[in-house]
């Protein structure tokens, strides 16, 4: 599904009242304009580990969750540059405190530009625990998870596409960190797990590889 037929989504979303379907979540479709220049965005970019206690809007998580693995034409590229369009990255959110949304653990699909309800439950203070301890990732709104296929990128490139993934998740967590700026969000990118213990909390199928968490919330 192309962008411009998720932009003619937008009608049909309004008119629903609820934006549940057959387990799925349809998000608003993402903006493209904005009031702050791509350079003072990257002047105010900070990692932020202090969030209000405001909850996040599903528009916000929508934009923030298009920036990291969005679709940005017809043709299905994505946000974020990927070695040979293969796309090995996959982006979960754990949420928390999102409004029109329940607690939970749910998987972006970026050509349908929805998620996809695989969990229930708020699983943020797990996922602090999980990342050594670090108790402000419990107080975020909503953590995004970063993971990847590898072999999406090896079967092409050999072991040299190990380094590819990593590479496209740092142009991903850029994107996502600028796009906070832009929203007046706060976000910090986290190496710091225990890989088999967020494997296992997120739900990741067998060939995915945990490889980031980027804790969200409103920024003081």
């Amino acid at each position: 599904m192309g962008l411009a037929t998720l932009w003619g989504h937008d009608r049909l979303w309004a008119l629903s009242g609820d934006a549940r379907m057959f387990g799925t979540v349809r998000l608003p479709p993402p903006k493209v304009g904005t009031t702050l220049s791509l350079e003072q965005a990257l002047a105010r970019r900070r990692s932020v580990r202090d969030f209000r206690k405001d909850p996040l809007t599903l528009e916000q998580l929508s934009q923030v969750l298009w920036a990291a693995q969005g679709s940005s034409d017809a043709a299905g590229h994505r946000t974020a540059p990927s070695a040979g369009a293969l796309y090995p990255l996959e982006l979960y959110a754990l949420v928390g405190d999102v409004i029109g949304l329940e607690p939970g653990v749910y998987k972006f699909r970026a050509a349908e530009h929805d998620l996809v309800h695989t969990g229930d439950g708020d699983r943020r203070a797990e996922a602090a625990g999980i990342a050594l301890g670090q108790s402000w990732i419990a107080a975020s709104a909503a953590i995004l998870v970063v993971a990847a296929v590898f072999a999406r990128t090896t079967v092409k490139y050999g072991r040299r596409g190990e380094r590819y993934v990593h590479m496209e998740a740092g142009h991903a967590a850029q994107n996502v960190y600028l796009q906070a700026t832009a929203l007046d969000l706060g976000v910090t990118v986290v190496g710091a797990f225990d890989d088999e213990r967020l494997h296992a909390l997120v739900g990741m199928d067998p060939d995915e590889a945990p490889l980031s968490l980027l804790p969200l919330g409103i920024a003081p």
